[in-house]
């Protein structure tokens, strides 16, 4: 078996304890939950890369398993020719269009949004006009073999957008219908695990 480490990247208010629950699936192998501080992308870039390449400089390869923002955060932070394969857990792979998204939900305007700068709002984080600014211009360069699982009822990137990157990056593209964005029923969890199960089944072979 060659030296190979899973490194699991958890979504907003996960935790990296959660790698554990991954390991079945990576019989023999290290698992490594990154317990990243980041909440902000432009920090998350940069935190993002040293961890990979620091840990990619002691493996012969590196398995990604990310969900939601860690999905994103991991997009944006040019790893991509640290990891092999890649399995990517209700993502966020359009942060752009979420924002865009939510200003409007907020009955808002990009244009008042600049002016302002922040808007508060009482379904999530702030809109911030730096933040958008920054995802519009962050363009993703992926170039690792990803299969993605995704529920049909995410509300934060629609099956369009999954489609769209799927189609860009050359992934593969599984469609839990029933599902929303946090995967987590027990129905949802045992087709996760024949999901991941099945795509992760000649992991080995890398």
């Amino acid at each position: 078996m060659k030296n190979n480490l899973v490194i699991f990247i958890h979504g907003k208010g996960g935790n990296a304890g959660e790698a554990e629950g991954y390991r079945k699936y990576f019989p023999g192998m290290e698992i490594y939950g990154f317990d990243y501080k980041s909440s902000l992308p432009w920090d998350a870039k940069k935190e993002f890369y040293e961890k990979v390449k620091a840990l990619s400089e002691n493996y012969d390869k590196l398995i990604l398993v990310a969900s939601s923002l860690g999905a994103y955060f991991s997009l944006i932070a040019g790893i991509d020719s640290f990891i092999s394969r890649a399995f990517f857990i209700a993502p966020i792979v359009n942060m752009e269009r979420l924002v865009v998204d939510m200003i409007g939900w907020a009955g808002t305007t990009e244009e008042e949004l600049k002016v302002r700068k922040v808007i508060p709002v009482d379904f999530g984080d702030d809109l911030s006009w730096e933040y958008l600014q920054f995802v519009r211009n962050c363009k993703i360069q992926w170039n690792v073999p990803t299969e993605i699982l995704y529920g049909s009822l995410d509300n934060l990137q629609s099956l369009e957008t999954m489609k769209e990157f799927a189609q860009k990056t050359g992934a593969g593209l599984t469609v839990l219908e029933g599902s929303k964005h946090w995967i987590h029923t027990e129905e949802q969890i045992k087709f996760l695990d024949e999901w991941l199960l099945k795509v992760s089944c000649n992991i080995a072979d890398l």
